[in-house]
């Protein structure tokens, strides 16, 4: 017998503390120190040690949309702690049956059970019953959680008497501080179930996609028959363990029915059934969100900002552990629009990439984060295929690449800067043919960067340049009128601008104060770019973007988060801003193109077709589109290539990121009442004076008429050809209107058998809806109060606000509202007249090209639009 006994020693290792304890006061005798274990057991289990200190258990983190729907979950334990009242009774009674059948009748140690146990797992030559109470289970699962490092949770897990011991008293000291039910509920909140499941909810939904509440007897025995050996039985490896599985829930039905907790027809008939797992996945982090771009930026927002950790590591555990509940500005209608306009136009498996993010003006709201490539690696790990982890249209600093320079959407703060300083929209000057910034141009540190050994071109070539005003200017997107206008106001003061407007590299680097800034030599994302531009139609008040609104702490804390706003322009700079880049889709690069409503925005070619842009918005809505080549945007230029089936001689910012932008945004806002910009003040801004404009108009006047009767006679006579060239080989209504956009079309055939795409704009009168409203400082308050801004406007009045001034009574051109008499009648003229010195620095800081997503350097020769 004593062999026997000895012999069943190194059983009881699995059979919990108490049988070892057993085992010890059973073999201490036979050694011969009987009294000596009996008065040290006694002194054991009356002086004992506090409970175990529990800290908060490691609990899943979601990330909810706008409407409280969840778009994803981060955890370093998949759990979801709930009440025992949110248990199935079911469950609670599996697995009690199984693991502790005495549990409310001890007092946290049961040597009755304990021997029981050791009886019928020494018989069965295993583990049929468990001899460990729940009260010790919950003891070893909390030492295992606290552990921080692997060696400290195998410590945690080694079976020695010392250990059995300490967790046996650990288990009398939480039986004194929590009745039953608390240590019931604790348990079945920390247990591990096997296939990644921590706790019983978190079981409940990836073993059969249920509450734990919903649990069926079946379901429960099932549970509770894997808390025992969770490796061996975790039905996601394979069909041994689901084998291994299905027999342990059978013993947990039987002895139940043994228990008289269910009949034994009910156990029958529960034995008879098949598990019925329904194993669902619960994918932690981003790869398996709804929107994994939104989720990356969410993360990085979340691992970056002081206010959720101290150092990174907090952050991470904050993270990963938290249990916090985290409400996302995404709209998953503006999502959707984002995603299927460019799914429409650019394809996973193409090296050119868009990129979109759309943000709520006068909050800074990122409603909608899109990019063309799915989440993920590609085989290999390849740069190049469908997958990126780049969030694309994001800065590094929320998981994007380096940037793409941003081309001619920088001149809007060119733009802005001027009107500051007090021009009018019928301002302007005659241009040359080429122009050499070779002085008056200084950075913020007063340093000279003039660069004579750059010629800057406009973008369509030609070489007769011309007068523009500030309008006409900006609606052509003319490179030299704003290269003159920025060193006419100021380089640094152009920069001031941008910064005002939040804009930042994509790097984080510094921006590049050089001559070409306002041509956009600078790298950017789309976020950056679409909150610049929000402020234009929140009337100047720039809001930092914002991914998350509020954060809900495993205990039902909130915690609102407001929006981080700054007036960065007056609010009348703002309305003339707006008044301008409204004329982009009427008269300018994005003309007849409308989203149906008042909008306005800006186009942008990069030097070279490197990269284009279209960033606009409306007063409820902005958004900013890029497209470039993921494996590097200088190297691989946007000329005669073909994206998502469609041929594209030379991709402009009017030819593929604006319709991008007009798809998404018109889908976005169908369900938003279509408000009107605030109208500008004409009494500051109306008039001023361009040397010779008002000749070249009537001269381009008549030469449009001219084409207009040559093509209406070719196309009476069947000659197609017509619109190509005139007579005398000169660019026909097509060319004419390439001419309007970013950059020249390149004239080049189209592979065989792909679709070719002709960037030609037909000129059309936008007129606005029926009831367009004004618009109000955010678009919170547009959805609050919108009988506030119910003003009706007809549409010749909103037609007669952006008309192309002629003549007409809201004309800026010539010499309306007294100010003919040359730009010297304007406040702020020759300011500039001070910077016109200093001589180029020894590289101007033109980046070289680089193989990462988006990186690319500029030439000497500059043609942007």
């Amino acid at each position: 017998m004593t062999s026997r006994l000895l012999g069943a020693v190194a059983m009881l290792g699995l059979c919990g503390a108490a049988g070892g304890l057993l085992v010890a006061g059973l073999a201490g005798p036979l050694a011969g120190g009987a009294g000596l274990a009996a008065k040290g057991a006694a002194s054991t289990f009356t002086d004992l040690p506090p409970a175990p200190r529990e800290d908060p258990l490691p609990e899943m983190t979601r990330l909810l949309d706008r409407d409280g729907r969840q778009i994803a979950q981060f955890y370093y334990q998949n759990r979801q702690s709930v009440p025992l009242g949110r248990v199935a009774p079911a469950m609670r009674q599996a697995i009690v049956a199984i693991e502790d059948s005495r549990f409310y009748e001890h007092g946290g140690l049961d040597i009755k059970g304990t021997l029981r146990a050791l009886v019928a797992n020494t018989q069965a030559g295993g583990i049929r019953q468990g001899g460990s109470s729940i009260s010790q289970q919950l003891v070893k699962n909390i030492m295992i959680t606290q552990a921080e490092s692997e060696r400290e949770r195998a410590l945690a897990r080694v079976r020695n008497f010392r250990r059995k011991l300490d967790e046996l008293r650990y288990a009398l000291a939480l039986e004194k501080k929590y009745t039953k039910d608390q240590i019931l509920e604790r348990y079945l909140n920390i247990a591990y179930f096997g296939a990644g499941a921590f706790g019983v909810q978190a079981a409940a939904r990836r073993f059969f996609g249920v509450d734990a509440a919903d649990l069926t007897l079946v379901q429960s025995a099932t549970l509770a028959g894997a808390v025992r050996t969770p490796y061996s039985t975790d039905p996601s490896i394979g069909e041994a363990q689901r084998g291994r599985l299905l027999a342990r829930r059978n013993l947990v039905l039987d002895r139940m029915a043994e228990l008289k907790m269910v009949t034994p027809g009910e156990a029958r008939s529960a034995v008879a059934e098949p598990l019925g797992l329904r194993m669902r996945a619960e994918p932690g982090g981003c790869s398996g969100s709804a929107y994994p771009f939104f989720c990356v930026y969410v993360e990085r927002e979340v691992l970056t900002n002081p206010a959720f950790g101290y150092s990174a590591a907090d952050r991470e555990r904050r993270l990963q552990r938290g249990g916090l509940t985290i409400w996302t500005t995404i709209d998953p209608a503006a999502q959707r629009a984002a995603e299927r306009a460019i799914a429409a136009r650019v394809k996973p498996r193409d090296d050119q990439v868009a990129a979109e993010a759309m943000i709520e003006p006068g909050t800074g709201l990122i409603r909608g984060m899109a990019t063309s490539k799915r989440y993920g690696r590609n085989a290999g790990n390849r740069n190049t295929g469908r997958h990126t982890t780049y969030n694309l249209a994001a800065d590094t600093a929320h998981g994007g690449g380096l940037g793409l320079q941003a081309g001619s959407t920088f001149k809007a703060f060119t733009l802005a800067t001027a009107l500051s300083q007090g021009m009018r929209f019928g301002d302007g000057f005659q241009t040359p043919g080429s122009f050499v910034p070779s002085s008056g141009y200084r950075d913020c540190s007063g340093r000279p960067v003039n660069s004579p050994g750059t010629t800057i071109h406009n973008a369509s070539g030609e070489g007769s340049g011309g007068p523009y005003s500030l309008e006409l200017g900006t609606w052509k997107s003319v490179n030299i009128f704003y290269m003159k206008l920025e060193r006419e106001v100021g380089l640094c003061d152009v920069v001031r601008t941008a910064r005002s407007l939040g804009i930042r590299r994509a790097d984080g680097g510094p921006l590049r104060e050089v001559p070409t800034f306002t041509l956009g030599v600078n790298e950017m994302d789309p976020t950056t770019v679409a909150a610049a531009f929000a402020a234009f139609a929140a009337r100047g008040r720039y809001c930092r973007p914002m991914a998350i609104t509020a954060i809900v702490e495993r205990d039902g804390t909130r915690t609102d988060v407001p929006p981080a706003c700054v007036t960065a322009l007056q609010p009348e700079i703002a309305d003339a801003v707006n008044h301008v880049l409204s004329g982009v889709f009427t008269k300018g690069t994005m003309r007849g193109q409308s989203i149906g409503r008042p909008a306005a925005g800006k186009t942008g070619t990069n030097n070279g077709y490197a990269s284009a842009w279209f960033a606009g918005y409306t007063p409820a809505l902005a958004a900013a589109v890029s497209v470039g080549d993921i494996r590097g945007s200088y190297r691989y230029p946007l000329t005669g290539v073909t994206i998502g089936g469609r041929y594209y001689g030379a991709v402009q910012g009017a030819s593929l990121p604006g319709p991008i932008w007009v798809d998404s945004m018109r889908a976005a806002l169908r369900e938003t009442p279509p408000y009107a910009f605030v109208p500008p003040d004409m009494r500051r801004f109306g008039g001023g004076y361009t040397p010779g404009l008002k000749e070249a108009l009537e001269k381009e006047e008549k030469k449009r008429k001219k084409r207009e009767k040559r093509e209406r006679e070719a196309r009476e006579h069947g000659d197609q050809d017509g619109a190509g060239t005139d007579q005398h080989g000169q660019p026909g209504e097509a060319a004419h209107a390439a001419a309007l956009h970013d950059a020249p079309a390149v004239t080049q055939a189209p592979p065989p058998a792909v679709q070719h795409v002709t960037t030609v704009r037909h000129v059309t009168t936008v007129r606005a809806p029926a009831t367009v409203r004004h618009a109000p400082t955010n678009a919170h308050a547009a959805r609050a109060a919108p009988a506030r801004h119910a003003a009706a406007h007809s549409p010749a009045t909103h037609t007669a606000a952006v008309r192309h001034a002629s003549g007409g009574p809201a004309s800026s051109h010539g010499q309306g509202r007294g100010h003919g008499h040359g730009k010297a009648s304007r406040p702020g003229a020759g300011s500039a007249a001070h910077r016109r010195a200093g001589t180029a620095p020894a590289g101007q800081g033109h980046r070289r090209d680089q193989a990462h997503p988006a990186a690319h350097r500029t030439p000497r020769t500059h043609r942007h639009r």
